[in-house]
């Protein structure tokens, strides 16, 4: 079975970029009070520090259609394949509002259900499972199909219920004193995936055609992001505008919308992520070895270090002398006037990641020599 290591290389390296989000997230002073992305308020710091991480979701999303062609071109098997993404896409759906919500929360109540990337991921592999008798080719045409147009097609349904939420970010009130947050709007994110499931053929192709192809993809995507975003008119529907310096006009060019991803948000990200991929390919050194332990074990790394992160938020506020109640009476259990300043928020976030490191070794040899273990898979 041929694994692709250039795949578990810039996984891991948006895994690891991941985690600085998170750790920014709950921790960081200002992250509950104010938009990391209003330049009204903002530090280039902070926008930065935000900015980068946009790159992680849909690598993440492109990489899972990307994975799942891989997986059915090395087993061959189109019916145990179909199974496979229909059971691995709702055991997602499952973790999400179950093991990975209560990781965000903390909230032993469940008074908040949102629905993130790993939901996002396992709806996409449902519908991708129901169209795994198409050529990657029109699936992938399906994908960039829905990449360009969701934007119009997005506000045409604000209005129309159940329709809406799996286009634009939705809020419903359920039960008493519970919400069902739709975060991460699936179809927008599943026109990824299938674009990543159509580009899967580029991963087998020969070396140097391979980073020709990567190259090629990373410079167009970027070149049409910033003709779209410089005439101002299609691809996303924050305006850039002159700020009162260089630097903020730029991070005004920059501040794209993810919820939903819109097309310029698309561009920019893959297309950095494919010039990754491009720059990365056959260097395979120390670096690249220790990067890829953690996109070898993705789901494994994402469950644990959002528990990580959310104990020691928790230790934080209980250091900074809050209260019990305090906690659990607070969003993410921050009560005003607690976190720490963006410095050690890049202190806090290496060392989640060092942590994090042995257990992923372990987890990846232990999941490498047990194929037996079907269960090995779904984490």
């Amino acid at each position: 079975m041929r694994r692709i290591y250039s795949v578990d290389f810039v996984r891991g390296f948006v895994m690891i970029i991941m985690a600085l989000d998170h750790v920014r997230d709950l921790l960081h002073t200002t992250a509950l009070t104010q938009s990391t992305t209003d330049l009204s308020v903002a530090t280039p710091g902070i926008f930065m520090t935000r900015w980068v991480t946009h790159l992680c979701a849909p690598t993440f999303v492109f990489l899972s259609g990307v994975s799942a062609f891989i997986s059915l071109t090395n087993k061959g098997d189109l019916k145990a394949s179909r199974r496979f993404l229909l059971s691995r896409g709702a055991w997602l759906i499952f973790l999400e509002f179950t093991v990975v919500n209560f990781g965000l929360w903390f909230d032993i109540g469940f008074h908040n259900f949102i629905f993130q990337v790993i939901g996002a991921i396992g709806f996409g592999f449902i519908i991708l499972s129901l169209l795994l008798k198409l050529s990657p080719k029109t699936i992938g045409i399906i994908g960039l199909s829905i990449i360009f147009l969701h934007n119009l097609i997005g506000p045409a349904v604000g209005s129309v219920p159940g329709l809406s939420m799996l286009f634009n970010p939705t809020g419903i009130p359920f039960g008493e004193g519970r919400v069902f947050i739709m975060g991460y709007p699936p179809v927008p994110w599943l026109g990824i995936m299938l674009a990543g499931y159509g580009a899967g053929t580029y991963f087998f192709k020969e070396d140097a055609l391979r980073k020709k192809l990567f190259a090629s993809a990373g410079v167009g995507a970027l070149v049409l992001f910033v003709i779209l975003r410089f005439i101002n008119f299609y691809g996303d529907p924050a305006k850039w505008s002159v700020q009162k310096n260089g630097l903020y006009t730029f991070f005004s060019f920059m501040n794209v919308t993810k919820y939903p991803p819109s097309l310029l948000y698309v561009l920019v990200t893959l297309g950095i992520i494919f010039l990754v991929f491009y720059f990365s390919e056959g260097k395979w050194g120390k670096i690249s070895q220790i990067v890829s332990v953690y996109g070898k074990v993705p789901l494994f790394y994402f469950i644990l270090h959002f528990y990580l992160i959310h104990i020691i938020s928790t230790i934080m506020v209980k250091w900074q002398g809050f209260s019990w109640s305090d906690i659990l009476s607070n969003q993410f259990g921050r009560p005003p006037g607690s976190g720490i300043e963006l410095p050690y928020i890049y202190l806090v976030w290496a060392g989640v990641v060092i942590a994090l490191y042995p257990v992923c070794v372990w987890y990846g040899k232990y999941k490498t020599s047990h194929p037996e273990k079907q269960w090995l898979r779904y984490l």
